[in-house]
């Protein structure tokens, strides 16, 4: 058979008989200590007795502790006043109450009906009826009788109209072609050329060969057509001379409006004897300005190395008169080399006088007082 599972063995009793009874003394002290228990409820309970409902409602504040009579036993006939120290307003004359400072300051009403809209003291539109800047704002805005659908309708009649596209291209018929007068692209001969750019440009050609010919008839910026091809600011501005094409700004909207020329005006009129006369000499003037600036920078460099260095060599010459003449190399009494310098010669580089050590060949930079 399997052993048995092992258990835990129950508790050990000790036998009534090894308990130890209790002495005298204790059962003295256990006496007592019940009866003044006993006595101190009997005592609690003729206080809650005594004293009368709202003085008990009274000596019962949150918050606030028993005075000594609720423990003495003494039945005041009045209720004793509330401390100034407590929020309750059930036991204080209406006198005393009064209403609290509001924190928001004072209300003020305002009748807007009798206010004027000064406009922050702006000019508008009413105070100069004359000016063009701020009635072009007004032309942009959808009269308040006219629906949104035709106001979109009147906007794209316009772009169109200022493009010369759609319903507003200049018609081609039979008749028209016959004539001489007739304007034909200057690359393909074909009718359809793109007016806008004959009316800014007077240039005739198709949008097909303006694809077709970027070097010709691709758009330049100001900025290019002044640093690539070295023209000035007037001519630039010259319309008559350089025509251009004026669109928004890209980049930001507040900024100025971007000019753009046409190559192919632009180079006719730089390479021309009017300005440089040929590409070659366009080439040779951007080379010379390039040299031109590198020398300024050289020569600024070159000034304010031999500025450091003079107010260097005025620093040790003040050294010297101080007492510290020591230089490395000098003789100080122990068989070091003397330096014996000749005669100053002047750098044709820096253009300041340099002396040289007969002995070991060390140059150094005359000071100039």
């Amino acid at each position: 058979m399997p052993a048995a599972r092992p258990t835990t063995p129950p508790r050990a009793t000790v036998p009534a008989q090894a308990q130890s009874p209790l002495t005298p003394e204790q059962v003295r002290r256990m006496e007592i200590n019940r009866l003044k228990a006993k006595a101190l409820r009997e005592q609690r309970e003729a206080e809650a007795a005594s004293v009368p409902p709202l003085s008990r409602q009274n000596s019962s504040v949150a918050g606030q502790k028993r005075n000594f009579d609720a423990y003495a036993g003494k039945s005041a006939a009045a209720p004793a006043p509330a401390p100034s120290s407590v929020r309750d307003a059930k036991n204080r004359p209406l006198d005393d109450i009064k209403p609290i400072r509001s924190t928001l300051g004072k209300y003020i009403e305002y009748d807007f009906s009798k206010m004027t809209d000064t406009k922050g003291g702006f000019l508008t539109a009413e105070d100069d009826p004359h000016n063009k800047a701020m009635r072009s704002a007004e032309k942009d805005m959808k009269p308040a009788q006219m629906t949104q659908k035709d106001w979109e309708r009147q906007q794209l009649l316009r772009s169109l109209r200022n493009q010369q596209a759609g319903p507003f291209e200049p018609g081609i018929s039979a008749m028209t072609m016959k004539d001489e007068q007739t304007k034909k692209c200057r690359e393909c001969g074909a009718y359809e050329i793109d007016f806008k750019w004959s009316d800014i440009f007077d240039i005739a050609v198709c949008n097909t060969c303006k694809e077709k010919f970027p070097e010709k008839y691709s758009l330049l910026t100001k900025t290019e057509a002044r640093e690539d091809y070295l023209l000035t600011e007037p001519e630039l501005k010259d319309e008559k001379l350089l025509p251009h094409l004026e669109r928004p700004n890209p980049h930001k909207s507040n900024w100025h409006n971007m000019y753009l020329y046409l190559r192919l005006q632009v180079e006719a009129y730089a390479f021309s004897d009017k300005r440089w006369g040929s590409s070659e000499a366009l080439d040779a003037e951007f080379e010379r300005r390039q040299a031109e600036t590198k020398r300024r920078k050289e020569t600024k460099f070159k000034n304010k190395l031999a500025d450091l260095k003079k107010r260097t060599q005025v620093e040790a010459y003040r050294r010297n008169r101080a007492g510290n003449s020591s230089q490395f190399g000098d003789d100080l009494g122990d068989g070091k080399h003397i330096h014996d310098f000749g005669r100053a010669v002047e750098n044709p580089d820096s253009g300041i006088p340099v002396k040289q050590c007969l002995g070991c060949g060390l140059e150094v930079e005359e000071l100039e007082l």
